[in-house]
């Protein structure tokens, strides 16, 4: 049994990484790809291109860099210890809050920094607002691995006191309902990023426009992680007495983490068609935005509901 614990202490320092890593690893080949073929169209922007090229991928580092932290906290934490089955199983909770999204938004932060090198080749004096936007949007995609990184860190912390098979399923379904519950939402930001700062290579005298209803929009389109956030905190302060309450509680992260895949990503969508067409013709800007942010409203209703049923399942256990 201390073998078997060891085996999954460490696949869960490997994986944390690991996965990151690929997903990140295709993000910078993305952008890396992108800026080569901007240079080729608009060599005079070389400059431009290189200095957006480094900064997004400098960004999409950040799901790989949040890997590296929590395996190394993980093998200093638990150097000392002793690991029982019961507190490696509950670590597989950090691969799941760590990697399911990290390997998503890896990539997806990718898609405004590779439209953000088409773009200054496009409009080659316009490179300095097209920078600043491409940084807003990335930076926004990056929020969900924060909100994994602090789970794994709450996941941590209880790992190693726990003791029963419940409270390791627990400490799994936190884990869970975060990682599955970013994937859908960082989806929709990368759409909507991707359309958004390729807005601005069309006609960028919708840049006050674009960046007004950016704000708008990916704040729309991150609530269902809020939902996953506060469903997952739940999760890990619920006292689990029995198996039947952890499975409980691993219902309702499977419930909420997957309730958000299609608000998530179709918010994203419907924000991104409106961009397009707001790049296209600004004046229409507040009839396209409105139906945009009408469309969104109904559509994140679905996230509510899962997100309803998923307290219930924790709360009523």
């Amino acid at each position: 049994m201390i073998e078997f614990a060891e085996w999954l202490h460490y696949g869960t320092i490997a994986l944390s990484v690991a996965i990151n890593s690929v997903g990140v690893g295709i993000g910078e080949g993305i952008t890396s790809s992108a800026a080569l073929h901007a240079i080729n169209k608009q060599p005079q922007a070389k400059n431009e291109i290189s200095r957006i090229a480094i900064l997004g991928t400098a960004l999409i580092e950040t799901a790989a860099i949040m890997g590296v932290s929590i395996s190394i906290i993980l093998l200093i934490g638990t150097k000392n210890e002793i690991l029982t089955p019961y507190a490696a199983l509950a670590e597989v909770g950090i691969a799941l809050a760590i990697c399911l999204s990290g390997f998503v938004i890896g990539i997806v932060s990718a898609l405004p920094a590779k439209e953000a090198c088409l773009a200054v080749a496009r409009q080659p004096f316009f490179g300095e607002k097209i920078l600043r936007f491409m940084l807003i949007t990335q930076s926004v995609i990056q929020t969900p691995i924060i909100f994994d990184f602090i789970i794994a860190m709450f996941i941590r912390n209880q790992a190693l006191d726990a003791e029963t098979f419940s409270h390791s399923l627990k400490l799994i379904a936190g884990g869970l309902c975060i990682g599955l519950g970013t994937i859908g939402p960082a989806l929709g930001l990368g759409t909507f990023a991707r359309t958004a700062v390729r807005g601005l290579g069309i006609n960028r005298s919708a840049y006050t426009t674009l960046m007004t209803f950016m704000f708008i929009s990916q704040a729309i389109i991150e609530t269902p992680v809020v939902f996953a956030l506060v469903t997952s905190l739940l999760i890990l302060v619920s006292n689990v007495a029995t198996p039947v309450a952890g499975i409980a509680t691993l219902a309702a992260a499977i419930c909420m983490g997957l309730g958000t895949i299609g608000p998530g990503s179709s918010s994203g969508k419907t924000a991104a068609a409106a961009c397009h067409q707001i790049a296209l013709n600004p004046e229409i800007y507040h009839k396209v935005a409105n139906v945009s942010l009408f469309g969104q409203g109904l559509i994140d209703t679905c996230a509510i509901y899962a997100f309803l049923i998923a307290i219930i399942m924790v709360l009523f256990q």
